[in-house]
């Protein structure tokens, strides 16, 4: 029965190459496995278990609900518009500094689309405006829309922490290392084949192309600090910095909402609605696909494919960590999503770590970092189609530039974490 549920991987991992519903093919490839097993029930417990999963559903929910609030507030604008600013006044690192500044503001807006598109509206006219190729703009937003391996409630870090039996936290200061090596990286090498390709404008006079705009935007130092005030309250509450009382994911959001509501007075009955939204829209979507993927990962592992997988990654330690890290990597590339391999992946195999000698928070946080970097260069990801539409190129064009940063990056992340 293994090469049937090999077959069948095999076509769910096309299917969602070829934008078929995400959930949709999880979900009925799960049951299909486990109809194949003789046990296609034990498919709906999962499904049934998986929805109301605690750890993940308030943690997941509740930051969705932040953000959206954040959006309605403008508090997110006022956040990027200050870190624009501060870069545009230095010309010379304007493409490294435009990654890093991507990846530091997708930690506090977790949504890579929604990070490109408000980063890259301000970043990617200032970098053609300063002589920067269109094509390289493009690609500096792109390669730092994967900050959200620091968000804790990304679909990613509590799936995680709930596998390790340990909170958020400590999952994010487990690959902290290994992130941030991995985001220098890829600043410098893009910086680097920029400047190879002379693409980078130097010795090009800068047109202010976006002076008017950012002279009638109005940066509200108060305002640009609520995004980030829930992310501190954790990394002071943690166990690894204890300089408060700790505090939980959901209170942290919680209180963020209620920050951003007094500082901009915005109709509490908008900010209550826009808070249910965001849980609503995280758990159609996010849950949604933690939910299918839970399915799927109980149909694997009834059909006997995952005892398979693990009995040939047990022979080498170098099987299992290529595994887990271009397995979610190549699928993210062609498909432009790391989330349905990702969670495949840590769901059936990132809890047998020990057996092949790894610990469980490091390889599921490889897996994660590695499905990030690879939608990170994939031409068909919606976070690169948002970008090549503000900077009119081809998202092709795009990815051969991502390309060697994203791999050294995955590869880096390789060795610190396995």
């Amino acid at each position: 029965m293994i090469w049937v549920g090999a077959i069948i991987v095999v076509l769910t991992f096309a299917a969602i190459i070829k934008k078929y519903e995400t959930r949709l093919v999880l979900f009925v490839s799960g049951v299909a496995m486990a109809a194949a097993s003789g046990k296609p029930m034990a498919a709906v417990d999962a499904f049934s278990k998986a929805m109301v999963n605690p750890g993940l559903v308030t943690v997941i929910c509740t930051v969705m609900g932040f953000a959206f609030v954040m959006k309605l507030t403008k508090c997110d604008a006022h956040l990027v518009h200050l870190l624009a600013g501060a870069l545009g006044r230095f010309r010379v690192i304007l493409i490294p500094g435009t990654v890093i500044v991507t990846f530091l503001i997708n930690i506090a807006l977790p949504s890579a689309a929604g990070c490109g598109a408000a980063v890259g509206a301000i970043m990617i006219p200032t970098l053609i405006g300063a002589g920067v190729n269109p094509i390289m703009a493009a690609c500096a937003v792109l390669a730092g829309t994967w900050g959200s391996v620091f968000n804790p409630g990304s679909a990613h870090v509590p799936f995680i922490a709930k596998l390790g039996n340990t909170d958020v936290m400590t999952v994010i200061a487990g690959h902290t290392t290994a992130a941030v090596v991995s985001i220098l990286t890829i600043a410098v090498l893009l910086t680097i084949i920029a400047r190879y390709l002379k693409e980078d404008g130097s010795g090009e006079s800068a047109v202010a192309a976006t002076a008017k705009k950012d002279e009638d935007f109005k940066v509200n130092f108060l305002k640009a600090m609520v995004p980030v005030i829930p992310l501190l309250l954790l990394v002071l509450g943690s166990k690894q910095v204890k300089l408060i009382p700790e505090i939980s994911v959901p209170a942290a959001m919680l209180i963020g909402a209620a920050l951003g509501f007094a500082v901009t007075l915005t109709k509490v009955d908008e900010v209550a609605k826009q808070f249910f939204d965001g849980m609503g829209n995280a758990y159609g979507n996010v849950i949604g696909i933690i939910v299918a993927a839970s399915v799927f990962t109980t149909g694997m592992q009834l059909i006997g494919l995952t005892g398979a997988l693990i009995t040939a990654m047990k022979g080498s330690a170098a099987i299992a960590k290529i595994a887990a890290t271009f397995g979610p990597f190549i699928i993210a590339v062609l498909g432009g999503s790391g989330d349905a391999a990702t969670l495949a992946f840590n769901g059936a195999i990132t809890p047998h770590a020990p057996q092949l000698g790894f610990g469980i928070l490091p390889m599921g946080s490889q897996a994660f970092i590695a499905g990030a970097l690879g939608r990170s260069m994939s031409p068909v990801a919606g976070v690169a189609i948002v970008c090549a539409g503000l900077a009119q190129v081809n998202p092709i064009d795009m990815a051969k530039r991502n390309a060697i940063p994203m791999i050294v990056a995955a590869i880096i992340s390789m060795f610190i974490l396995l």
